[in-house]
């Protein structure tokens, strides 16, 4: 790996929010803040717990992100993904530059198709789709995929018309805006950068035709062969509306094991290796004493150091 190319690399931090006081994650993305190895921090978008029993705390992830904005300084920060099932897209647009405001320019809009129907043990998750009794218990609707990413599309075309446009109408096939007005712009402009999280081949091509990040779930949920086919498909869609495939940062998480980090050093490098070069280091709760310390101790430091190396 080149000079260049080992610069390209950044990591970041993600804490799942199952099971886990506010304190927690507050204390995790504070001691985060201050550490100049770790560029972002992220939350997801659940509303109950997805594994285990279901009577497991969770916080609504945007108003956590607005809370964990205002009280940190330097991170860049976002949903790793929003889920498009759960707002409305301008509701989502009116909150996502909210939180830019606060962050004071860090956010990073990160965004997914949400729920759809899904077979068992699909995308790396075991058992049922852990999204019906979520969908059920709060009232909300799965979709077919197909138009859960037709409705994506129409969210992307909405917030980027919010974040540059004095004003607008917009009809689709799925949302009708008539007079939107969003102020005060997001601070950064034209938009946040946008990151579109997921693997399959249509939502692949939204990838390249909007997204300026793409990210997908590494092991467990997904082996490295399985991504190294997904960053073909996603060059193939790049190359066939002629975008250069370079302008799309290829963005991974990855579940940290506390009782194998030498494991998760070898699986860092090797999804580096492979092409991606933004590595969010996800952490299971209970968060140990100085989780983002160790990570950069155990993990980042040592990897970047085998990348001197090479």
């Amino acid at each position: 790996m080149t000079d260049q190319q080992q610069d390209r690399v950044t990591f970041g931090i993600k804490t799942t929010p199952m099971r886990v006081a506010y304190e927690d994650v507050l204390r995790v993305w504070q001691e985060a803040d201050a550490l100049p190895e770790i560029a972002d921090a992220w939350l997801w978008d659940h509303l109950m717990p997805i594994a285990g029993p279901r009577n497991g705390q969770i916080l609504e992830g945007w108003t956590l992100l607005s809370a964990l904005a205002a009280q940190t300084q330097r991170l860049r920060l976002g949903l790793l993904v929003t889920s498009n099932r759960i707002r409305r897209p301008a509701v989502l647009g009116k909150i996502a530059t909210t939180v830019d405001v606060i962050s004071r320019g860090r956010l990073i809009m990160g965004l997914g198709v949400g729920g759809t129907h899904q077979p068992p043990d699909a995308g790396g998750v075991t058992g049922e789709n852990p999204a019906v009794a979520e969908y059920d218990a709060y009232g909300l609707t799965l979709v077919p995929p197909a138009e859960g990413i037709a409705r994506l599309a129409e969210t992307v075309t909405i917030l980027k018309r919010m974040w540059t446009e004095e004003a607008f109408d917009f009809h689709g096939r799925y949302y009708t805006l008539k007079g939107n007005r969003n102020e005060p712009k997001p601070v950064q402009q034209p938009g946040p950068p946008l990151l579109i999280g997921g693997w399959g081949t249509r939502t692949l091509r939204l990838v390249a035709e909007h997204a300026d990040i793409w990210n997908i779930p590494g092991p467990p949920h997904n082996t490295l062969d399985y991504i190294i086919q997904r960053s073909r498909v996603l060059d193939a869609h790049c190359a066939a509306i002629g975008r250069d495939r370079r302008t799309i940062t290829r963005s991974v998480q990855y579940t940290v094991s506390y009782d194998d980090l030498a494991g998760d050093r070898r699986s860092v490098l090797d999804l580096i290796g492979a092409g991606l070069t933004h590595i969010v280091l996800s952490l299971r709760s209970p968060y140990p004493p100085q989780a983002a310390q160790r990570l950069v101790d155990e993990i980042i430091t040592p990897v970047r150091a085998e990348l001197d190396r090479q």
